[in-house]
């Protein structure tokens, strides 16, 4: 039988898991030195509310290879096609630790076919990948097709974001202190987005957070191809209050067909603190796959 897992880089809702009883290979945190699964031993509200504490020592890395091999094997014994859709190799390791272990898994079931997809996406862009082709397989779409689909949308889904505070990035080594500190006085923030390699990039910074927010619907409104046929994907590091401005923004002015909301886990959240917002959406026609849709 054909499969597709995922891990909890997706940031897939609960609703979203169960309908498809979907695999989620969880993320590791670290939380005062003692390790957490993302998703399941720990969960976003009770993630946030620690990371709040600036006292508490915080980290994640990535799913290392016995934690992908224990995840493959039951697929191995029981004789399924899988797809395994990965969080993008320009944010974290999991892709090449996932190959490590497909590697070992082959020494002991050569037939195993199972196939290792980048990404290229994360968070809402990651989860929104993953119901695409969810949603394909159930309507009965070939492994060809799959395959073939997963190469259009993480070439064509955008990723734009905002942060409500630069601490983290600070934190992460992906600004530096002095320009970090000098941004937050001036109540700066960066508006990123994922690039075509799957990495993260400043696309400009702005002042103060409502315009930061509205940077993200004019960025959907500026690259956007055949919004209102689109689902749009929005997720938040559990600031409700951000996502309802970009929700109602997102309505106002570009009506797509749908908008699937999600909110920001561990794996990415550990980096990016409280306050994250992020828009995801398709820059291409998806017409090729309507009919599986």
């Amino acid at each position: 039988m054909l499969k597709i897992i995922t891990d909890s880089a997706s940031d897939l809702t609960e609703e979203v898991i169960r309908r498809y009883q979907l695999h989620v290979i969880p993320t590791p945190v670290v939380i005062d030195e003692v390790d957490y699964l993302d998703g399941q031993t720990i969960h976003s509200r009770e993630f946030y509310n620690i990371l709040d504490d600036t006292s508490r020592d915080v980290k994640t890395y990535h799913i290392n290879p016995a934690m992908f091999e224990e995840a493959f094997t039951p697929y191995a014994k029981n004789g399924d096609s899988v797809i395994y859709l990965c969080f993008s190799t320009g944010i974290a390791g999991t892709f090449n630790a996932a190959n490590l272990a497909k590697a070992n898994v082959l020494e002991e079931y050569p037939d195993f076919d199972l196939t290792i997809i980048d990404s290229l996406c994360a968070s809402a862009g990651f989860g929104l990948l993953v119901v695409k082709l969810l949603t394909m397989l159930e309507n009965g779409a070939s492994k060809e097709t799959l395959l073939e689909a997963a190469e259009f949308y993480r070439r064509h889904i955008r990723h734009v974001f905002t942060v409500n505070t630069l601490a983290y990035l600070i934190k992460g080594g992906r600004l530096s202190k002095w320009k970090g500190n000098l941004a937050e006085a001036l109540d700066m923030k960066p508006v990123l987005i994922v690039d075509e390699a799957g990495s993260l990039q400043v696309l400009k910074t702005v002042r103060g957070h409502k315009k930061s927010l509205k940077s993200l619907v004019e960025y959907a409104q500026e690259n956007g191809v055949e919004i209102e046929k689109q689902l749009f994907s929005v997720c938040h590091g559990e600031d409700e209050e951000a996502m309802d401005f970009v929700l109602d923004l997102l309505r106002e002015k570009l009506h797509p067909a749908d908008i699937m909301v999600s909110v920001v886990g561990c794996a990415i959240g550990a980096h990016t603190g409280r306050g994250l917002v992020g828009v995801c959406f398709l820059d291409a026609s998806e017409e090729p796959y309507r009919k599986y849709l």
